[in-house]
């Protein structure tokens, strides 16, 4: 997939009765289902079940099985509540008769409200800094395999790293990381609802790698096991535009008995926070025998 046109062709699932949705999968380099994918396509099956006015404020998501790229995934929807403000839906995704992921989303309606958030925080602006695609192009002719093959890889969202670590430096690095990111072509009549599952998509993105960071001086993919156990997120605001850039600060929590925490903060370029997210995941050191 190059472009976001491709991606909503991947999202949007077939609808096989009111309540049940399948939908197939893509790979991003690694032989199970992308966990952002399986999030996307849960929340299409679940806005497909909800009344045209409310919108997802918040998910809350389980990945229990990996995914088999090989067959369809099938979504049952759970219509749990539809009350006079808010929507609440619980989505069950199945491969061989057996759950291997649960979502529970709410929604609600347009409403007026007190108004705060936190600061963005100061990075280099997207203009300055590299996209993966040129950190491959500049430096090729002596990445390690792996990392060639991740940053060459083709993705519907262009990421821009804001600081760019040496791979062949062995020292611990900073527990965050900040990383700019534009849907490649979007379609001027993206809706909202489209937009959510994008960003839903996107979210899963850049979360795990950033949790080595803090351990960088010896672990690194090749030496640990990763994998989404459990993610989150909340939509704040709708931005003005859905082709701009946007800015994804990723803070780790916590490392420990193999499992980490981390959060993500998603702003639009001038500063407003339009999503949260929080994601737990398996960090299991590879040990030889």
């Amino acid at each position: 997939m190059k472009i976001v046109k491709e991606l909503l062709q991947l999202i949007d699932l077939e609808q096989i009765d009111e309540t049940i949705f399948e939908g197939r999968s893509e790979t991003v380099g690694s032989p199970n289902v992308f966990g952002g994918q399986v999030l996307a396509q849960a929340l299409n099956a679940a806005y497909r079940t909800v009344a045209e006015d409310r919108l997802c404020h918040s998910l809350h998501s389980y990945f229990i099985l990996p995914g088999d790229l090989n067959k369809p995934i099938r979504y049952k929807v759970q219509l749990v509540r539809d009350g006079g403000s808010f929507t609440t839906r619980y989505v069950t995704a199945e491969q061989n008769d057996k759950s291997i992921f649960v979502l529970a989303a709410s929604f609600q309606i347009k409403e007026d409200g007190y108004v705060f958030q936190e600061k963005m925080p100061e990075v280099p602006p997207h203009e300055k800094v590299l996209s993966l695609a040129q950190i491959y192009e500049q430096a090729k002719a002596f990445l390690p395999e792996k990392l060639a093959r991740y940053l060459n890889r083709e993705r519907p969202v262009t990421y821009k790293p804001t600081v760019i670590p040496n791979p062949f430096e062995k020292a611990d690095l900073p527990p965050y990381q900040n990383l700019w990111f534009q849907f490649n072509e979007t379609p001027a009549d993206l809706s909202i609802r489209h937009f959510h599952e994008i960003m839903a998509y996107s979210s899963d993105y850049n979360l795990l790698p950033t949790a080595l960071q803090p351990h960088a001086s010896h672990a690194h993919p090749g030496n640990t096991m990763m994998a989404t156990l459990d993610h989150a997120m909340w939509f704040h605001r709708i931005p003005e535009s859905f082709t701009g850039w946007f800015l994804y600060n990723i803070e780790v929590m916590s490392t420990s008995n193999a499992r980490a925490m981390l959060t993500g903060k998603i702003f639009t370029e001038s500063g407003d926070l339009i999503a949260t997210v929080a994601q737990e995941g398996l960090m299991r050191e590879i040990r030889k025998v």
